[in-house]
């Protein structure tokens, strides 16, 4: 079975396909070497003609993310070697809460394909279900405050669409995805433009079509960037209280404006998102779901061999 054959979500769309295919064989090129590359050992040790199956493990508890990425990898392995492919019996899927101890795949079929592919598929299933795991907890933190954590452009390189599909099987929801697709006007765009109209207006007038957000470190910026005609701030560093007046000040204009989003940004952490909701923002934006998220630990056993 396809390692993407068991349904996501409802809510949480697949990472792109291309992306994940360019991300498996630069990882497996690091690990192999240039195509087709080899492992040594494996390659020394286990006959060409050897079979096998083996679990893909949680090591901890978390939330898994990535196992659509398991048969991508498994797939470029065996297109290398000329070896069979492997099937794969995916027993949970992207966004499941799972337990230490639990089997999330099961994989048969030639060894070598499977060892040799055990540590790319590992550094990035572990890797966004790491980031999945860290954004869950943002999730249950904010349940119920009507609010939302956001990620940020703050991924590994190479790595962004897998780091922020992760955060959807979390719970969270995407920002912007890079430069090309949401204008974001921060100080030095205000610096350079001369003031947050000029910035504002400047990329309206070059690219009318692509959505504008603002990031306002005071109340007059923010009321400023309204007037402006932005519809999505970025309320930078501001303490709760006055989070709470600067949302108020904006929401009494909407009638004229339209609605208005607003996200808090800036050294936030779990202990506080709460309040930070409380003050009626719609969004926290948390950059350490995708540059901090530690790497849950899986492990590959294998459990048989032919």
């Amino acid at each position: 079975m396809d390692a993407s054959a068991l349904p996501l979500p409802a809510t949480v769309t697949g990472p792109d396909r291309d992306a994940v295919r360019r991300v498996v064989a630069t990882a497996l090129d690091e690990d192999l070497g240039r195509a087709p590359g080899r492992d040594v050992t494996t390659q020394a040790t286990i006959p060409v003609d050897a079979t096998g199956r083996a679990d893909l493990v949680a090591r901890q508890d978390g939330v898994v993310a990535g196992l659509v990425v398991v048969g991508e990898v498994l797939d470029q392995v065996a297109e290398r070697t000329g070896l069979g492919h492997v099937a794969i019996e995916q027993r949970v899927t992207d966004g499941a809460a799972v337990t230490r101890g639990q089997v999330l795949a099961v994989l048969a079929g030639p060894l070598q394909v499977i060892l040799m592919a055990e540590r790319t598929l590992l550094n990035l299933t572990g890797r966004a279900s790491g980031v999945a795991t860290h954004t869950r907890r943002w999730a249950d933190a904010l349940a119920g405050t009507g609010a939302t954590v956001l990620d940020t452009r703050k991924t590994t390189p190479g790595l962004r669409d897998l780091e922020k599909y992760a955060v959807r099987c979390g719970g969270g929801t995407n920002k912007r995805m890079g430069l090309y697709d949401v204008a974001m006007v921060k100080d030095n765009h205000v610096v350079a433009a001369g003031s947050v109209t000029a910035a504002v207006h400047a990329v309206m007038s070059r690219f009318p079509e692509v959505p504008i957000q603002v990031e306002a470190d005071t109340a007059e910026q923010a009321l400023e960037a309204v007037d402006a005609g932005a519809r999505f701030l970025l309320l930078d560093n501001m303490a709760p209280t006055v989070l709470r007046e600067v949302v108020r000040a904006v929401r009494a204009r909407e009638p004229v404006s339209g609605r208005v989003e607003l996200e808090a940004t800036g050294n936030l952490t779990l202990e506080r998102a709460a309040e930070v909701a409380a003050t009626g923002v719609d969004y926290l934006s948390v950059g350490a779901l995708t540059h901090s998220s530690p790497v849950l630990d899986l492990a590959l056993d294998l459990v048989e061999r032919g």
